[in-house]
Order: structure tokens, then C-alpha cells, then sequence
């Protein structure tokens, strides 16, 4: 809705067509800077890609050198943990296990 209480309708009489820094409006909407953003998603989407590809690739490389991946992702998982909360985990875990008389 316009200032005076009309509605925007683009190329209408009356109405700019452009915003003030020039970038392009279609509907309302600044059609460049769109642009912009979904290509910005578009090429992070592609490098998140070509990352897990890697990271594939060295559990891979893990795994035949005789690692064993499930245990490298539960030590990567508490890595990114903090050491009270670990500790905290680890705890419960151990009086979990006795009480299970594991």
C-alpha cells in the first residue's frame, strides 16, 4: 500500500518503476538483489556439496585403513561438545549401564 492509500501496482501512472538506488522492481519486489541472494544460496549449496563429497571421501580412506567410521563419527559428534556437558553424558551413561547391570 502506497503513502496516499492506494495499492502499488507496477507500471501503473504515477508510480516508479525502479527503486532509488536503481535497482530493478518487479511487483515490488527488488528484482537484483533476488537475484543476488539466490545465486549466493545456489553456489553454497554447490560447495556444501563438493564438501561432503570430500568428507565422504575420507571416511572412506578411514574406513580401509581399518577404522572403524561409526565410533570416528560418535568422537567427532563429542568433539564438538563441551567438556562439562561430555562428562555430564558420560556419567549418565555409566549409571545408566550399572543400573542395567551392564
Amino acid at each position: 500500500m502506497m503513502a496516499d492509500g492506494t495499492f502499488y501496482r507496477p507500471g501503473e501512472a504515477g508510480h516508479e518503476t525502479e527503486h532509488e538506488d536503481s535497482q530493478t522492481q518487479v511487483g515490488g519486489i527488488a528484482a537484483d538483489r533476488l537475484r543476488s541472494i539466490i545465486e549466493r544460496v545456489e553456489r553454497l549449496e554447490e560447495e556444501r556439496k563438493a564438501l561432503s563429497g570430500d568428507i565422504r571421501d575420507i571416511f572412506t580412506e578411514a574406513k580401509s585403513a581399518g577404522f572403524d567410521v561409526k565410533v570416528i563419527r560418535q568422537i567427532i559428534r563429542l568433539r564438538r561438545q563441551e567438556p562439562a556437558e561430555v562428562e555430564e553424558q558420560e556419567t549418565l551413561l555409566d549409571i545408566y549401564r550399572r543400573a542395567l547391570g551392564m
